[in-house]
């Protein structure tokens, strides 16, 4: 396992951050030796409530309200945070414009380079104005509004004008089609839509205007439909514009502490999306912690993180203005129109911030591009990385291409409970291929297959002890049976999140992939990230899917998909460095039985790789059982992988029986 050191805080960076007040204040408060960060986290988890009622006083979480007890019922599921406490989320964000009136809280930069800018004074009077509109329609708390628009300021208004007024907001991206949108919409039962006209995306046009027509048709409960017009085109009905007549001051409905903010959905791809349904207060109390303590953030930081709104780096996004930070909102193809697009606009909009994926850092780097003697970057102080797991390759990338200013926070999380579990902290240093720590509050462990933790070893990744911003509940499930079998099925009162863990001696954490998709040959197991790592560091591979398929006779194929880069072809020559790179770099009993070139490799809208479904399909089952069509990127991609199987069964059926 690898420990060269990538990046170290100075100790005037660690003396001058947030987390460094914190633990001093615990260490008086509570007479705890906490001044490392493993004693710290150890502590949090351990004293859990006490934890959580600094982190409360700390950040002013709701001065003027009273809770009866911090954690009331401490089951999992089940567990009741703050009882008592009423208040609301967009409170306070918008306390944040209090003498930063005239500054920027959202920049929109569009991808044919428009900008557009929100100060913090305009923030609050388009939420007034749009709240007091929702409220003139007759929406009221606790009922669903839904947004069907691209990553533009619009989406952030009409969200906290929802939730300003105690309404419950769900959102998705217009690059999502009418069925896979209906599918998540129609079972919250909305009354008011908010959606885009269109959207472009690498330099094409995308009418939406009769798919959102569709949509309405669809949803028998809304009361009214508000166009936004993003692409500019001639609509009918009630405009955005509309919405905005009349700003004033929001007013803020205090709620109580779990009542639901919003409800965002599940990546899997099979059946009918799951709603996470999250509370204001859980999201409020975790959203401080982590940027204000795992992150460092402060007022006035420029943040922004390539993102939809169908994803909860979307939501994470709005979390930052918590802190005073300014988001800067990208609508568009993030390689368009060339592939050092953000590190561009991380320029032109001095970033301190930017959040990136897995896959564009690899692209970066295969391409050739050199951000910082590119681009003025001296404002930048961390790229954050997640969606899958990071190769080592990629930690060293950043590390050459920025040196000691940048700080790589690499991190894995959720939708499930929209918080970082492992990731990064400002007193820790970066360890190459490694996430450097767990995160404050997050009981988070390796488990073995006996159910013990486990040190150095890979687990399943699981969470021993409630987190405030666990969902309440999915939506639908009024006797929480889907909740119980989806998270605590295996582990009874312990969450079991579905990835593969390490944590290390020195308290770091390698995510290896996810464990429902695991690896089983004659019963050595392994994560597909690590064979990720090996095979996509080689210049002709774009991106690669493995998976193992049990055969009905007994057997065990393990065949490796691959997208080759432009020019690249699967001779006999790349073959065997493929498999080379396996044997030497990953394992040698997971060496593939095929490798076989693949036209594209299938996402969902959140990047994550359709390793189940594709095993699905190599099992016989056809691509609209194996997955829900509209949550992928690509679903003409499918028709390859069904193909394949297809042809191999005929293959198989036309070979003699052996005597």
């Amino acid at each position: 396992m690898s420990s060269r050191t990538l990046w170290t805080p100075s100790p005037e960076q660690i003396e001058a951050t947030r987390l460094t007040a914190f633990a001093r204040r615990v260490a008086e408060r509570h007479g705890a030796d906490v001044s490392d960060y493993e004693s710290l986290w150890r502590w949090s988890v351990e004293h859990l409530e006490e934890f959580w009622a600094e982190v409360w006083d700390f950040f002013e979480i709701a001065p003027d309200t009273a809770y009866s007890a911090v954690l009331a019922e401490r089951s999992m599921p089940g567990a009741v945070w703050f009882p008592g406490a009423r208040l609301n989320y967009v409170d306070h964000i918008l306390r944040q414009a209090t003498g930063r009136e005239h500054e920027s809280a959202l920049i929109s930069v569009r991808e044919d380079g428009t900008e557009s800018r929100l100060t913090w004074g305009e923030l609050v009077a388009q939420v007034g104005a749009v709240a007091s509109a929702m409220q003139r329609m007759g929406v009221g708390q606790g009922d669903r509004v839904v947004g069907y628009l691209p990553n533009v300021p619009a989406a952030v208004v009409a969200f906290l004008a929802a939730a300003s007024i105690g309404a419950v907001w769900s959102a998705c991206g217009p690059e999502i089609g009418r069925d896979g949108a209906v599918a998540r919409f129609a079972q919250l039962e909305p009354v008011l839509l908010i959606a885009a006209d269109g959207y472009r995306f690498g330099g094409r046009l995308h009418d939406r205007r009769p798919v959102v027509a569709g949509m309405a048709a669809s949803l028998p409960t809304l009361r009214h439909v508000v166009t936004v017009p993003v692409a500019g085109l001639p609509s009918t009905g009630t405009q955005w514009a509309d919405l905005l007549t009349e700003p004033c001051t929001p007013r803020p409905v205090p709620v109580p502490f779990d009542h639901p903010l919003w409800i965002v959905y599940s990546s899997g791809t099979t059946g009918l999306p799951k709603g996470l349904v999250h509370g204001h207060g859980g999201i409020l109390i975790s959203a401080r912690a982590q940027s204000g303590l795992q992150s460092d953030v402060h007022p006035g930081d420029r943040s922004m993180s390539y993102t939809s709104t169908s994803w909860i780096m979307w939501n994470a996004t709005v979390n930052g203005l918590l802190s005073g930070v300014t988001a800067v909102l990208y609508d568009g193809n993030p390689m368009h129109p060339s592939i050092g697009r953000l590190w561009q606009l991380a320029a032109d909009q001095r970033l301190n911030s930017l959040g990136v994926s897995p896959g564009y850092l690899l692209a970066c780097e295969k391409a050739g591009v050199h951000p910082a003697t590119e681009h003025d970057l001296s404002a930048l102080r961390s790229v954050g990385v997640t969606g899958s797991p990071v190769p080592a390759r990629s930690y060293r990338w950043v590390a050459e291409e920025f040196g000691p200013a940048v700080q790589l926070r690499a991190f894995s999380g959720g939708t499930d409970f929209a918080a970082t579990l492992v990731g990064g902290a400002p007193w820790l240093p970066v360890y190459e291929g490694e996430m450097s720590c767990r995160s404050l509050g997050c009981h988070v462990e390796a488990w073995n297959e006996a159910g013990h933790a486990v040190i150095g070893e890979i687990g399943e990744l699981v969470i021993r002890s409630p987190m405030p911003s666990m969902p309440l509940r999915i939506w639908g499930d009024t006797d929480g049976r889907r909740y119980r079998e989806a998270y605590f099925a295996h582990y009874p009162g312990v969450w079991r999140h579905g990835d593969w863990l390490t944590i290390t001696s020195r308290g770091t954490a390698i995510i290896h992939g996810r464990s429902d998709s695991t690896l089983n040959r004659n019963g050595v197991r392994m994560g597909s990230a690590d064979i990720y790592q090996a095979v996509e560091a080689l210049p002709e591979v774009t991106e690669a899917l493995v998976i193992g398929v049990e055969q009905p006779d007994g057997g065990y194929w393990m065949p490796l998909f691959v997208h080759l880069a432009d020019g690249a072809t699967l001779d006999d020559h790349l073959t065997a460095r493929i498999r080379s790179a396996v044997r030497e770099h990953a394992s040698p009993r997971h060496v593939p039985d095929e490798v076989l070139a693949a036209p594209a490799i299938p996402h969902t809208f959140t990047g994550k790789k359709l390793e189940v479904p594709i095993k699905r399909i190599a099992q016989g089952v056809p691509p609209e059982r194996a997955c829900n069509i509209d949550s992928v990127d690509d679903p003409e991609a499918l028709s390859w992988f069904a193909a394949l199987t297809a042809r191999r069964r005929t293959e198989a059926a036309s070979r003699p029986a052996l005597e």
